[in-house]
């Protein structure tokens, strides 16, 4: 992990990749995870018909939680893109927090808090689910470079006007009973335990990707593991790996992705954002639509679908390459990919980062898995030293080489979209499983 500061080019290892590795309502409010940042959205849009829509909310990159800008190792966020959620008790409308600063990640799956941006009230209400020996239930989830673990925990859920009742979720860095201890199974899996606000650089994840559940049918068999792990945790401590069903509807035992568990706009979601100078901006706003094709604000319209394989990856081809590992994800901050034509940063702290002579127009395309659709990709890559603010926390255009960054769990033969190619488009992601009119997903389309 690199030092934290408030500069983007010092902050790679704090937020880099935020995706997993290829494997597979009614609510008060007691509380805040932190202050100020994104807000979940209040406002309603009206169709032609005078129908008042409620599928969405407000999406914002800024510079992190407040927690984060205070203290002598002080720092801010670039391009993490943030929601604010609602979490209640199971059945409670007064024992409830509204959670700003989530991040939001459309290369993972499930909701996971920071146990240190949960007040003590709902952390005590939220019901733990057992095994049959009585047990709490834990879970280890891993992301490319870091992992996460804490206890598995039911609440009441709400992000703009949808809600999911009796959800499971994790509680990252839970220190209740025995999910204290990190199983060493789970720490093996290397790199950094993110387990607080200020490691994590937000509040919690939401992850909304292309999967229904986080583990799938690799978590209901012994032994199994597809990038999440539940393990039995008496109050010795957590250590045997369990069983999870698979389940999309209740009751829900892996944590699933939020959106299946809506009444109706269940089927994917679609980020959009305006474009972002070449400089960069210090706040960005945007809107995150539930279901595609279930409201007259979720039509899937002219975009180009790009079906993607059962991990949610597609093929990119850059530079006569075919990169059959790659993948959009919100979670990561920068563009990631290999080029070793391109000259990278001399300067301190920006290892690996890509600094061209002058903006460079790159061509990648995209290709659906069997190759039913293709689409460009093409992008201006900037010189990441020289072209964005010091100050700006969106900026598009920045390139990284993950080769030169150690991550202990690559993805070869990969392109990764990150935030900025979301900047400037609507991307759908459809999840696996569900259907909008003749695709089935998994899928993409911009």
């Amino acid at each position: 992990m690199t030092p934290r500061a408030t500069t983007l080019r010092q902050i790679v290892a704090a937020l880099a990749l935020m995706l997993l590795a290829a494997c597979g309502g009614d609510s008060g409010d007691s509380g805040s995870g932190s202050s100020g940042g994104s807000s979940s959205s209040s406002s309603s849009s009206s169709s032609g018909g005078g129908t008042t829509l409620t599928n969405f909310t407000a999406v914002t990159v800024d510079g992190g939680p407040a927690v984060l800008n205070t203290g002598p190792n002080a720092y801010t966020t670039t391009n993490v893109p943030y929601v604010t959620v609602t979490v209640c008790a199971p059945g409670s409308t007064t024992n409830c927090q509204t959670i700003d600063h989530v991040l939001l990640d459309t290369a993972s799956t499930g909701l996971r808090l920071e146990a240190g941006a949960l007040n003590a009230s709902l952390l005590a209400g939220l019901t733990t689910p057992t095994d049959t020996s009585g047990n709490g239930i834990g879970e280890c989830y891993e992301f490319v470079d870091n992992y996460v673990f804490g206890s598995v925990r039911v609440g009441d859920f709400t992000i703009g006007g949808e809600s999911v009742a009796a959800m499971p979720l994790q509680v990252i860095g839970d220190m209740t009973g025995g999910f204290g201890t990190v199983p060493t199974a789970c720490s093996a899996s290397g790199g950094s335990n993110m387990n607080t606000v200020q490691l994590l650089g937000a509040n919690g994840i939401i992850g909304v990707g292309t999967d229904a559940v986080d583990c799938g049918g690799a978590c209901t068999i012994a032994g199994g593991t597809g990038g999440a792990i539940y393990y039995d945790c008496p109050a010795t401590g957590c250590a045997t790996v369990v069983t999870r069903a698979a389940n999309t509807a209740a009751p829900l035992e892996q944590l699933p992705n939020p959106v299946v568990g809506f009444a109706t706009d269940n089927n994917g979601t679609i980020l959009s954002f305006p474009s972002v100078p070449a400089a960069g901006t210090d706040v960005l706003n945007g809107t995150i639509y539930f279901g595609i094709g279930t409201q007259t604000n979720n039509t899937l319209g002219s975009a180009t679908v790009l079906l993607a394989d059962s991990s949610g990856l597609i093929t990119a081809t850059y530079n006569s390459a075919t990169l059959p590992n790659s993948f959009f994800d919100s979670g990561s901050p920068y563009y990631y990919f290999v080029d070793r034509t391109i000259p990278q940063c001399t300067q301190n702290g920006y290892s690996g980062f890509y600094c061209p002579a002058s903006p460079l127009s790159l061509s990648p395309t995209l290709t659906g898995y069997g190759s039913a659709n293709s689409a460009s990709a093409a992008f201006t890559l900037y010189n990441a030293y020289s072209e964005p603010s010091q100050t700006a926390n969106a900026v598009p255009g920045v390139g990284i080489d993950p080769d030169t960054q150690g991550f202990s769990n690559p993805i070869g033969r990969s392109f990764d979209f990150g935030l900025p190619f979301f900047f400037g488009r609507k991307l759908y992601t459809g999840i696996s499983g569900r259907t909008t009119g003749k695709y089935t997903g998994p899928y993409f389309a911009y």
